[in-house]
């Protein structure tokens, strides 16, 4: 059953920042379907809670009701050479990663190491090390809110684009599970992405055994202080705090690194910006600081507000955009605050 109580949501977060809400529990499709239905009846605001990998949260808290995903379960049917794997909103991203590459189903591996839940992963079209969601996502069921039932969105119905989806920024659907369609194979996807490459001794387009490409990416991620350690002040983030910025070639400032986007666009490092605006990994104070091996992830050194990590973020932005006339937005969401 669902259950009700008021809650610090920097206890719920990966910033370990936020205020505190009325959170209800639930463990459920129904549970959530109802918990959100009864929200909505009482006219309150509705915050979806899964992981809290990618939630910057007011320190005044959420004033509506908060609603936690805690479903799970997972549902494969294999052919002979494909597997069709129906995945549960409150699944652990990375234990579905690391359940498919013992399995032998190829496709998920260059994702190892991302927190959060499996319910999130469209909504981002979460991504790295050259794969994304959209690459192996073939629906997601949801409870539309506003005709009041469950359906299922076809990936083409999703509107993925980089790091967003038509569930990013609008409050119609809820997740309550996702489809992937994987290969049976005991090696990886295409391997895109130059420093994975380098680093499993393959040239960018060959394939390189599914345990090898999950040891590599949790060993890059780790190197970069992007894989959860309690004990790590550098993993206290909200992962990659700015996009990558694409944009027309002609708007790049000479020697920033570019990689193809669509419509003849150019995608470049938010990274690179902030290093050559002036900010070096470890830039901040003892509550908010730039992380000291990853120059994209602000992180809480221990006892960091909100407001000192909005005014980090801020601040970086504010002087990207005075160097180079680039705009940096962030990839969490803000939820009570903005930049």
């Amino acid at each position: 059953m669902s259950t009700a109580e008021r809650a610090a949501l920097a206890d719920y977060t990966t910033l370990r920042v936020g205020g505190s809400t009325n959170l209800t529990r639930t463990t459920s499709e129904d549970e959530l379907v109802d918990a959100v239905q009864s929200a909505e009846d009482a006219g309150d605001a509705i915050l979806l809670l899964g992981g809290g990998s990618n939630l910057v949260v007011s320190d005044d808290g959420f004033p509506g009701t908060t609603i936690g995903i805690g479903h799970t379960g997972i549902d494969a049917q294999e052919s002979a050479d494909r597997v069709t794997v129906r995945v549960a909103a409150g699944e652990s991203w990375d234990e579905l990663v690391a359940r498919a590459v013992e399995a032998g189903w190829s496709g998920l591996e260059a994702m190892s190491g991302i927190p959060g839940l499996v319910g999130a992963t469209p909504i981002q079209n979460v991504g790295a090390y050259g794969a994304e969601t959209s690459d192996v996502l073939i629906s997601v069921d949801v409870w539309d809110r506003q005709r009041h039932e469950r359906r299922t969105l076809s990936a083409a119905e999703c509107g993925f684009g980089y790091r967003s989806s038509i569930f990013k920024y609008a409050h119609r659907y809820v997740v309550l599970a996702v489809t992937f369609e994987l290969a049976r194979s005991e090696q990886s996807a295409p391997v895109r992405y130059a420093e994975l490459a380098r680093t499993l001794g393959v040239t960018a387009g060959e394939s390189a055994p599914l345990g090898a490409v999950r040891e590599a990416v949790l060993g890059l991620r780790g190197g970069k202080g992007m894989v959860l350690d309690a004990a790590d002040h550098d993993t206290w983030s909200a992962g990659s705090f700015f996009t990558n910025p694409i944009l027309p070639a002609i708007a790049l400032p000479e020697g920033a690194p570019t990689y193809p986007a669509d419509d003849g666009m150019v995608k470049t490092s938010a990274a690179w910006l902030i290093e050559h605006a002036g900010f070096h990994k470890g830039f901040g104070n003892d509550r908010a600081a730039l992380s000291s091996k990853h120059t994209l992830a602000i992180t809480n050194r221990g006892s960091a507000s909100t407001a000192d990590i909005v005014e980090l973020a801020r601040e970086i932005r504010d002087e990207v955009r005075g160097t180079f006339g680039i705009e940096l937005h962030p990839e969490p969401l803000l939820i009570g605050c903005s930049l």
